[in-house]
């Protein structure tokens, strides 16, 4: 079995070093690397090659905001996972719009944060309930309504939208559309680029939004 390989990046060393704690025990992760600050975190993910990076927000010297594009551009497949102690919805919006997948509080309950982490390494979206209906609430897109997605979406990629927004992975969204997993990867990119939106929880939450799903938990 391949473990997810996860970096965690947080300024307090008592928050950080019990993540790797818990994290350590699980079978199917391996922390490969700790930092401090969005600087470490940077330089560590570009020797390591984690899975997923678990970002807080706010950090000495360069914080998540600054970090998360510079992670990008070492690789995009990096997943993102924000954990933070802030629920502002301006706050995550900036976050996932460059490029987090998921966004979680630091007070999350210890199962919801570890399947969290496993929701993102596998592609999915993750956000904790209080921080989506935040998000849901102001989230702005350059779609103005249901109406002008169904021009230009097709039927199949419409529901695809639906049940990416219900949280669902792309070989669930496969066995339930009864397609391959290479045509859902298909569906999802046009999906994107027809939305203007970089990934999977920017679209999530648009189709929640437009009331086209309700909110995953």
């Amino acid at each position: 079995m391949n473990k997810i390989r996860i970096l965690v990046v947080d300024d307090q060393n008592v928050v950080r070093e019990g993540m790797v704690a818990i994290l350590s025990l699980q079978p199917d992760m391996e922390v490969v690397g700790e930092a401090e600050n969005g600087l470490q975190a940077v330089q560590i993910a570009r020797k390591t090659k984690p899975d997923v990076i678990l970002l807080d927000m706010v950090m000495p010297y360069q914080d998540g905001l600054a970090t998360i594009p510079k992670l990008k551009e070492i690789s995009s497949n990096f997943r993102i996972l924000v954990l933070s102690s802030f629920a502002e919805s301006n706050r995550v919006y900036q976050a996932i719009k460059i490029g987090a997948l998921g966004y979680m509080l630091k007070d999350t309950p210890r199962v919801e944060l570890l399947q969290a982490v496993r929701d993102v390494a596998n592609g999915q979206a993750s956000l904790h309930p209080s921080v989506a209906m935040k998000v849901i609430q102001d989230f702005n897109n350059s779609a103005t309504n249901e109406n002008s997605i169904s021009e230009h979406l097709t039927r199949r990629e419409m529901e695809t939208l639906r049940l990416i927004a219900r949280g669902l992975s792309n070989q669930e969204i496969a066995m339930t559309l009864v397609v391959h997993e290479r045509t859902i990867a298909k569906y999802v990119s046009s999906v994107l680029n027809k939305l203007h939106v970089t990934n999977r929880t920017q679209a999530a939450l648009y189709a929640i939004r437009e009331g086209m799903a309700a909110p995953a938990n």
